[in-house]
């Protein structure tokens, strides 16, 4: 057993999103998103915690957990036509629904690729608040790095009138937008290139293979002496 349980950065999104991925499912309650977020984390702190070394051996692991664990609890669909936004009046039915399908694809590889990035961090949660009536709301964590100090993180949760169930559709992180970015990066493309072609770019970057920070650091002194640089 661990003494202390620690988490990467990107592995506390996993945790908030996923279930019990083992033969015996979880349930969590979903009616309020502060208990749902601090339920599924602790539950997926568990399974990190046994497959840790397999996904240091291969990072394309977590494509596979974000897949099957992260994105059931996403509202990708949502996501996905807000940054559509009125580009989606001149596509048609057919390329909207393809749109969403990579739209979610491209996202499982982003979040992939985000949690690779920190380890060894713990969570605070935010205590919870009075919800009332809101169909939208933040719910913040910190994540606690003795080394640097602690890096804020707000979920946007929307709630689901038809079902009364909590899903997220975007991550805040220090002050920057996840979904916001996604929009100025597919914004100008979509006005210049369609729905249709950026739906084919979206296939290809979602086929990057996923590598580890250190990694990558070192792909790019290997590159450097070859170019000299």
């Amino acid at each position: 057993m661990m003494k202390k349980l620690f988490v990467t950065f990107s592995l506390f999104l996993l945790a908030w999103f996923s279930t019990f991925n083992a033969a015996f499912a979880v349930e969590v309650d979903k009616t309020n998103p502060y208990v749902m977020i601090e339920e599924v984390s602790k539950v997926t702190f568990d399974r990190f915690a046994r497959e840790h070394q397999q996904i240091k051996a291969n990072p394309e692991l977590l494509k596979d957990i974000v897949r099957e664990e992260l994105m059931p609890h996403i509202f990708y669909q949502y996501a996905a036509l807000k940054v559509l936004g009125n580009y989606r009046k001149a596509a048609s039915k057919d390329d909207i629904k393809a749109f969403i399908i990579a739209f979610k694809e491209y996202l499982i590889t982003s979040y992939a690729q985000v949690f690779t990035l920190y380890e060894q961090q713990r969570v605070e949660f935010e205590p919870a608040k009075k919800i009332g009536k809101k169909k939208i709301i933040m719910v913040g964590i910190d994540i606690i790095d003795d080394n640097r100090p602690p890096i804020n993180i707000k979920f946007k949760v929307r709630k689901n009138s038809k079902t009364n169930e909590w899903q997220a559709f975007d991550l805040v992180a220090e002050g920057i937008s996840l979904l916001d970015a996604k929009q100025k990066e597919l914004r100008s493309i979509l006005a210049q290139n369609g729905v249709a072609e950026v739906t084919k770019m979206l296939k290809e970057k979602s086929g990057r293979k996923i590598v580890f920070k250190q990694d990558r650091d070192v792909d790019a002194k290997l590159k450097a002496q070859e170019t000299g640089e």
